[in-house]
């Protein structure tokens, strides 16, 4: 029973994060540059340690951005390993995505997928070999890491996003500030504010923590489904690149 319900745990690391970016949403918050960042975090199931994540904000030209997400998750004879990768532009204090791709192997089925984001000659959206769709302000699957973190120093209470997922399937997110608490993490003892992502119907439930004092960025994720716990993510290191 246990094994099985692990199986579950990677679709909680994906979430993760699971929020948002690139497109026009929440826009006039946005900085004329963002804070670079390598932040790491350990993974845990019924308390115990499973495995890790990364994130890293890279910049690759002025105003060109590279946010990375890496995981390694294992339990018993079950493993899943997963990747993505944006690259977004800053434009007019907008952050407007370009280009997503995921990657997963491990136990099942592995998958991949490729969103290209073009406004030439019109705004389009294609998801690997698909037929191009409209593109309607749409984002990336994970992009939602950046903008979260800017939302709320900001002052924003409520914030909701548009994206696609890593199916490739059109989703939408509300996430609403639901307190402040101070909590342990491996980093350390941080004051956080604690933030309910809500998904159309879905059973998932989702809560994030993010810490003022490390730029509003995520410091712990965790997930339930159906009353029952699918994992745990903590911070475990942060480092601001200059």
């Amino acid at each position: 029973m246990q094994a099985t319900k692990l199986h579950f745990f990677p679709k909680f690391i994906v979430t993760v994060m699971l929020m948002i970016f690139g497109f026009t949403a929440h826009a006039d918050d946005v900085p004329e540059s963002l804070v670079q960042f390598h932040a790491k975090y350990t993974a845990y199931k019924w308390g115990d340690d499973v495995g890790t994540a990364e994130i890293k904000l890279q910049e690759l030209a002025p105003q060109q951005y590279a946010l990375t997400y890496s995981s390694e998750v294992s339990k018993f004879f079950l493993s899943d390993e997963r990747f993505e990768y944006s690259v977004f532009h800053l434009r007019g204090g907008k952050l407007v995505p370009a280009e997503y791709r995921y990657k997963r192997k491990g136990t099942g089925r592995d998958s991949s997928l490729t969103v290209q984001f073009s406004q030439q000659p019109e705004p389009t959206i294609t998801i690997s070999d698909q037929a191009s769709l409209p593109w309607n302000n749409e984002t990336d699957n994970q992009l939602y890491r950046i903008d979260v973190p800017l939302q709320l120093a900001a002052g924003k209470r409520s914030m909701a996003y548009h994206f696609i997922n890593y199916r490739g399937e059109p989703k939408t997110y509300q996430i609403d500030v639901v307190g402040e608490e101070n909590i342990e993490v491996p980093f350390g003892r941080l004051d956080t504010i604690k933030v309910k992502i809500v998904r159309q119907a879905s059973s998932r439930e989702t809560f994030a923590w993010f810490a003022p004092t490390l730029d509003y960025n995520l410091v712990r994720l965790q997930q339930f489904k159906d009353g029952q716990e699918q994992g745990d993510l903590k911070l475990s290191s942060y480092i601001p690149v200059n």
